[in-house]
């Protein structure tokens, strides 16, 4: 089985027995921070080892996880170990909050911009985005600042790019003048 198929079967049944138990919120702030400690190469290298037992790896999770975090996520982690598929665990986790965005209807949007982007500027760019028919409900908008594009923004949503830069702007010029279309 392929592990896109494994990490979305696993994040589908976490969800929806966050669901059931009207925990999902809770869940899905130790999943956070459960992302956040995946950076941790010894964590994440353990994980992925395939010497290193499953029993042992259960005893270090208990060690490590088991009072800090939401006893319905620390349960489904014990399964996942005691099951062999606890290497898969970023790409599960990656796609529970793939599929938390979706059961919220949370779009999420990237914009980069030459400058940083002022706060009624940002709320400007969300009222907007929401009254248009690319977002769902909500917009969890994450903004980056590079100066090469010189002005301008670049906004990208799910498989989408509206690309307003300059710099782009200046490339589709450059391209017409050597094709020869400009006048």
């Amino acid at each position: 089985m392929s592990t896109g198929r494994i990490s979305t079967r696993y994040a589908k049944s976490l969800i929806d027995l966050s669901i059931d138990r009207n925990e999902l919120d809770a869940v899905k702030s130790d999943i956070e921070s459960f992302s956040k400690l995946l950076n941790n190469r010894d964590l994440y290298l353990m994980l992925q080892s395939p010497v290193i037992k499953g029993s042992k790896k259960l005893q270090v999770f208990k060690a490590l996880f088991e009072d800090k975090m939401n006893q319905t996520l620390f349960a489904f982690f014990k399964i996942i170990i005691q099951k062999g598929r606890e290497m898969y665990l970023p790409e599960i986790i990656e796609e529970f909050l793939n599929q938390y965005k979706v059961y919220n209807k949370i779009t999420s949007v990237n914009i980069i911009t030459a400058a940083p982007l002022s706060e009624s500027a940002l709320s400007e760019i969300k009222s907007k985005l929401l009254s248009s028919q690319i977002t769902m409900d909500k917009v969890d908008i994450t903004t980056s600042v590079n100066s090469d594009i010189i002005g301008g923004f670049i906004l990208q949503t799910g498989d989408k790019l509206y690309d307003a830069s300059i710099q782009h702007q200046l490339d589709q010029l450059k391209k017409e003048f050597i094709l020869g279309k400009t006048v």
